[in-house]
This record gives structure tokens, C-alpha cells and sequence, in this order.
């Protein structure tokens, strides 16, 4: 059966240095093919390996990338121009703790992550596919919520926000229905370390409230 997506390819504009970084940086930093292993990505030196599915232009992963530095973060989007800008700046930063996906995350994380292998999920402002005809298509629906509590280890956190009310209500009953999941405790934070980035802040002008909702893998 072909797998439903969860993302709407986008092409967007595409200028000389995009093109650039993705010729020469992405060989550099992207995860590639098979099995995800984990002890020769964190080199012995890293606490955590975390997973950002969908970051956009990658500001929000910049900030989390340079306020943990031990901690590596796979970011994974399908966009291309924000792939090659959020290389340009771990170049220009200098950025160690930074692996990139240009893929599918679904795919990603069935075909190449263990089971019980990432400390953290994070799920920021995806597609809330508003028509109804297009909920099947939601990246945080049941099959896939048990997908990724059954990639983070015990004691793992999944961490979703979206700044669609509707959406929210679903989120929570889907991850509150997930019996491998736990809703974090009231002293971990629903925004946790989430940075506020330039999407967040332009939702919330326009009067759209945000959601953290974040929950733990039980043991």
C-alpha cells in the first residue's frame, strides 16, 4: 500500500548559494542511508540524540543546536530552500551538533532509527491539514504517534506545539490515547526549551493561540 504523505512537497525559490550549500555541505552533514547508529553519530562526546521533524528555515534549530551543544539534533524536512539555508548557517556558525534529513521523517524514522534509540522528539507547528478530506494525511495520528514513542527510549520526550486550536484537541487525545506515553509532569514545562521563532510569533499577532503538549515514554 503507498504510504500517505504527511508533508506537501514544495519546491521554493532557489538561489545560487542554496544551490551551492546543498552541492557541497549537504554530503558533509546529512545522516546517510541504512540503520541509524546511534554510538558512532554522538562519537562517545554526546548526551542525547534528538529528532526535529519539519523545521522550516532551521532558526528554532540553530538556537536549540547552540544552547545544548552535546546534545545532536537530526533535523529532518522535505523543503529545499530552507534545507540549504539552515546549512549556510551551521557553516557559518560552525555548528558540530547538527545532522540533516532531506527526506520523509516518516520513512526515516520506520526504516533507519532502532527502537528506544532518541531522547527526544520534537513535532513543531506541522501541517494541521485544516479540510477534513486531508486529516489522513496529519502527521500526529495514532499509527504514527506509537511509531515514535516506540523510537524514543524510556523516559524519552515527544514534544508537539501547533498554533491550530482543532488540531491541538486531537493532539491530545491521539498522544494521550498512546498507551506506551505518559503527559509530562507540570514542573518539566509544556514549552520545555522551545525557542519562539519568526512563524510562531507572527501566528500568535494574528491572534492564534499556541499548544505545547509534551509527554514521556514509560519505561
Amino acid at each position: 500500500m503507498q504510504e500517505i504523505r504527511t508533508f506537501h512537497p514544495r519546491r521554493g525559490r532557489m538561489t545560487p548559494a542554496h544551490f551551492d550549500a546543498l552541492n557541497r555541505l549537504l554530503p558533509q552533514w546529512q545522516i546517510p542511508a541504512g540503520t541509524l547508529d546511534v554510538l558512532s553519530l554522538t562519537s562517545g562526546a554526546t548526551n542525547a540524540v534528538v529528532v526535529e521533524i519539519g523545521f522550516g528555515v532551521g532558526d528554532a534549530t540553530i538556537e536549540m543546536a547552540q544552547r545544548d551543544p552535546q546534545t545532536l539534533i537530526i533535523a529532518i524536512d522535505v523543503h529545499t530552500p530552507g534545507v540549504a539555508q539552515l546549512l549556510l548557517a551551521i557553516e557559518r556558525l560552525g555548528l558540530t551538533n547538527i545532522r540533516l534529513v532531506h527526506d520523509d521523517a516518516v520513512v526515516f524514522l520506520r526504516q533507519q532509527v532502532p527502537e528506544a534509540a532518541l531522547a527526544e522528539i520534537r513535532v513543531f507547528f506541522p501541517d494541521p491539514w485544516p479540510k477534513a478530506r486531508h486529516h489522513k494525511r496529519r502527521l500526529i495520528r495514532p499509527e504514527l504517534v506509537t511509531l515514535m514513542a516506540q523510537r524514543l527510549a524510556p523516559d524519552g520526550i515527544l514534544h508537539c506545539a501547533t498554533d491550530w486550536a482543532p488540531y491541538a484537541e486531537v493532539m491530545l487525545e491521539v498522544l494521550a490515547a498512546e498507551p506506551l506515553l505518559t503527559r509530562a509532569t507540570p514542573d518539566m514545562g509544556e514549552r520545555r526549551n522551545r525557542p519562539m521563532t519568526k512563524f510562531e510569533r507572527t501566528g500568535i499577532h494574528q491572534g492564534r493561540e499556541v499548544s505545547d503538549l509534551v509527554f514521556r515514554r514509560l519505561v
